[in-house]
């Protein structure tokens, strides 16, 4: 992987498994408008590298992150001194925009793992919404923040946080805004995994993304596709779209690999996706 610059996010590598790591830790790793363009470009450069298979997102210093940096956006605030009609329009424009930040995370031909300690909220459970699996430290705290301060949650928890937890819970949450624990949050299912330490934490979220990365990339690509399909379609198109893409991706190189392997009781190597660079004309 070649160097990853960034002014919001500390990037670092452990073999096939990448970590970003929200780095503005006097600010509880507030949401600055770095932060919302540079993790998208992250992602797409981490995706134009066949060797990357797994990604962490984390937060340095107390906290995951406070959630959106609002006193970072006030073009946002001048928009309310505009024409009503075209504030409007870019406002909505300017939202959207957003929306893509995380909608990146759930594009991303690879897993994405949020590792999530102290505080996780607003913009955070956003984010969190749109990864792949989430674990926490036990004193690691959630909150649908926005109704607190007057307005919805517009870039991801309304639409993502039901098909992951029960949606009468999420209903309360949202309305509420009330504060709620890692222990509650496994319990709704949203996390899969709780850790004493931030140390542990890391260690286990890493151990969780290298076994990850040792298994077949276009096995992992199909599964993270496969699973967001199936939550927006139903069963049968689910199958469908599952036989189509099977039929098209499955290769005899990574069965014989993963069959031999279990024979011989050793570990299966698989190939890299192709790089971008490959399909260069």
């Amino acid at each position: 992987m070649s160097e990853l610059s960034s002014s919001f996010f500390l990037a670092t590598r452990h073999g096939p498994v990448a970590r970003l790591s929200m780095n503005r830790p006097e600010k509880a790793n507030g949401m600055t408008p770095d932060f919302w363009t540079e993790l998208p470009r992250l992602l797409a450069e981490l995706e134009t590298d066949e060797s990357v298979r797994a990604v962490i997102l984390s937060g340095e210093g107390r906290h995951f992150t406070g959630g959106m940096d609002l006193a970072a956006f006030g073009s946002i605030a001048a928009l309310f001194e505009q024409e009503p009609g075209r504030a409007a329009y870019a406002l909505r424009d300017k939202i959207m925009q957003l929306q893509d930040a995380f909608t990146a995370i759930e594009c991303a031909r690879f897993p994405v793992i949020a590792a999530i300690h102290g505080a996780c909220i607003g913009g955070g459970i956003d984010m969190i919404s749109a990864c792949d699996m989430r674990l926490a430290t036990s004193n690691a705290y959630f909150s649908i923040e926005e109704i607190n301060i007057g307005m919805t949650a517009d870039v991801g928890t309304l639409q993502r946080l039901p098909k992951i937890i029960a949606p009468a819970i999420v209903a309360e949450l949202a309305y509420t805004g009330r504060r709620f624990s890692a222990e509650d949050a496994r319990g709704y299912g949203l996390l899969s995994q709780l850790c004493e330490t931030r140390e542990q934490l890391m260690a286990e979220t890493l151990a969780l993304a290298e076994q990850i990365s040792t298994k077949s990339p276009l096995a992992i690509a199909g599964v993270k596709r496969n699973l967001s399909y199936s939550r927006d379609h139903g069963v049968a198109d689910g199958l469908d779209y599952m036989a189509t893409w099977n039929a098209g991706m499955l290769r005899a190189e990574d069965l014989m690999n993963a069959v031999q392997a279990s024979m011989a009781k050793k570990e299966a190597v698989f190939s890299d996706l192709l790089s971008e660079n490959s399909l260069a004309i």
